[in-house]
């Protein structure tokens, strides 16, 4: 009680600070301290997973019985994973990036306090025990919940709340990878919808202060060390055939990673669930090593060109003995690495898709490189296999994400590879829009897009889908009976400051409505008050709304009915209100001051 108490004052001392400051002047100062924290959650999760990993493997040497302990260590740390999440965060916190574009839509941008740790906990643990998974979806949930949270206890606007939450983000990029810019671009491309060039500052503030700490305690050594071929104009038609190849692998990779979870996650019983996803990734592990973790090691050996060599490792190791097997066994490892992804996730492991994603994109460019020399053999002409394998990340990044300039950028930074930025650019350009042409949206939207849910960078989408019908419902209506008489009904309208009288039955449930215009020319004849019935003036409803519909449903509804006001229902068709153009259009100016960043 004393702790919180302490913490209390603490924050009551910095908020009294701030507010002598102007409101962007608390957003830059928080935007660094963002970063900072952001910073320190990176090197905390790289180094719980390496420290686990290490625990788990390095008294490994090298002899084959060994892998047999692959098909126990992921499912174990699924597990741990699994009754971590289920009994002590009791919170959904997979799929972290997929819930920062949530919080950001449907809840203000208000993310829960415990995620600014469990995620680390929970993928250090998953990716720690071999899981099949990347560990930048949970530090980016987890910087953006950073974000968040800071921003609501400084009591900031939504606006500067989400300003901060995308600083959260950006600096959980640049924080694991050592890369400022693509953490801003990250930000930009997939994250937030709106934002304009005087909210910038804050993102690049929150990545270098992210970075700098980053470099502070893991050294100033790239992700991503390579040797590379400079870059050469008669490969180009290479790397746009690599392109459209990476857009092949982008949409397998995005339609069966959802499928499979999918599938998974409508079986019955979480422990069934975890059984079966566990037996088939340690299968899968057993019978290819790379699949183990994030892979990165493997991508070390294949961008410096080592030898490829897997005897001693697995049981497969004989099929690696001709030149032409070598290409058809990653081509296998790029097409398991989904699967094993899927059943990581699905089975209660915490982890992203981010990092698939690259070693999915170098698997791919290897593949191809190999497939091109040795068709190529003896005419004299290659091309770089490790710059294939370095474009390759950039491409399925471009596809799979559909974030072209992160990819670019990443790539270039976390490897110094900046001599090769005519085909970063020419095979992410290629991979993004033939990528488009089949699939509209990302990994990370295609759920919620489907549900109506999903912020865009159209201002007038954005804002509709941030607006809330439940939130616009007006409810000052004097309802009447539909068998009530006239003389009833005139007394409702002496009652009442509408013009409009919604009609129900004994269940309360709409029927139509009544009004004033329309018994104008009788409200003064009481001869008829006993005569006449409010069924003798109702009118139906040109179309309902309902309480959960869409707000660009609710406008079309509008549009198509040229009415000012429609009624709002439930699915039983009980009546709950109304909802007006004028209302709408109100919110509508409100919301898109809320989301201005200028």
């Amino acid at each position: 009680m004393g702790t919180d108490r302490k913490t209390k004052r603490v924050y009551a001392s910095i908020r009294r600070l701030l507010q002598k400051m102007s409101e962007k002047d608390q957003v830059m100062v928080l935007s660094l301290v963002v970063g900072v924290f952001c910073g320190l959650a990176s090197v905390v999760l790289k180094v719980s997973i390496e420290w686990i990993h290490h625990i788990l493997t390095s008294w490994f040497d090298g002899d084959f019985d060994y892998n047999f302990l692959y098909l126990l260590y992921p499912g174990i740390g699924m597990l741990l994973s699994m009754l971590f999440v289920r009994y002590v965060i009791k919170d959904n916190i997979g799929h972290g990036v997929t819930k920062v574009l949530l919080a950001v839509s449907k809840n203000e941008s208000r993310i829960r306090p415990h995620n600014m740790w469990s995620s680390i906990v929970a993928s250090s643990v998953t990716i720690g025990f071999g899981g099949s998974v990347g560990a930048e979806a949970p530090i980016v949930y987890t910087g953006a919940a950073i974000g968040s949270n800071i921003g609501r206890k400084m009591g900031l606007s939504y606006k500067n709340i989400t300003i901060l939450l995308g600083c959260g983000a950006a600096g959980a990029v640049a924080g694991i990878f050592k890369a400022p810019l693509a953490g801003v671009l990250f930000t930009l491309e997939i994250l937030l919808f709106n934002i304009s060039m005087s909210s910038i500052l804050p993102l690049l503030l929150s990545t270098v202060s992210a970075t700098v700490v980053s470099y502070l305690f893991l050294g100033d050594s790239l992700p991503f060390e390579c040797t590379l071929s400079p870059f050469t104009m008669r490969n180009i038609p290479f790397y746009m055939l690599l392109g459209l190849f990476c857009a092949v692998c982008s949409v397998y990779f995005t339609r069966t990673t959802l499928w499979i979870e999918d599938r998974i996650r409508s079986w019955e019983g979480p422990f069934k669930r975890w059984f079966i996803s566990a037996a088939c990734l340690g299968l899968l592990i057993f019978l290819f090593p790379p699949l183990y973790g994030e892979g990165y090691d493997s991508l070390s050996v294949l961008l410096n060109g080592g030898e490829i060599t897997f005897e001693n490792r697995t049981i497969l190791g004989f099929f690696m003995d001709t030149p032409w097997t070598v290409p058809l066994f990653f081509l296998l490892i790029l097409l398991l690495k989904v699967f094993s992804m899927s059943f990581t996730n699905a089975g209660g492991g915490v982890g992203g898709t981010f990092g698939p994603t690259l070693f999915v994109g170098a698997v791919a460019g290897f593949v191809l490189a190999r497939t091109v020399n040795l068709v190529l053999a003896g005419t004299g002409m290659s091309v770089p296999e490790q710059n294939s394998v370095l474009v390759g990340m950039a491409g399925l990044m471009a596809g799979v994400m559909q974030a072209p300039m992160t990819a670019i950028f990443l790539i270039a930074e976390i490897s110094g590879g900046y001599d090769l930025l005519v085909p970063l650019i020419l095979t992410s350009t290629i991979s993004f829009g033939a990528t488009r042409i089949v699939e509209q949206y990302s990994i990370y939207t295609k759920r919620i897009a489907k549900k109506g849910e999903l912020l865009t960078h159209d201002s007038d989408q954005a804002v509709l889908t941030l607006l809330k019908t439940s939130d616009l419902i007006e409810t000052d209506f004097t309802p009447v009976k539909i068998d009530a008489t006239l003389g009833e009904l005139v007394e409702a309208v002496s009652d009442s400051t509408r013009n409009i009288f919604p009609v129900l039955d004994a269940r309360k449930h709409f029927q139509g409505y009544v009004s004033l215009e329309d018994i104008r020319k009788d409200m003064f004849k009481k001869d008829m008050y006993d005569t006449m019935h409010v069924y003798n003036y109702m009118k139906s409803s040109p179309a309902y709304v309902y309480i959960d519909e869409k707000m660009d449903s609710v406008m079309k509804k509008f549009e198509k009915t040229d009415a000012w006001n429609l009624p709002v229902v439930d699915h039983y068709r009980t009546y709950l209100g109304f909802v007006s153009k004028s209302k709408i259009f109100s919110a509508y100016r409100n919301q898109l001051k809320e989301v201005s960043h200028d």
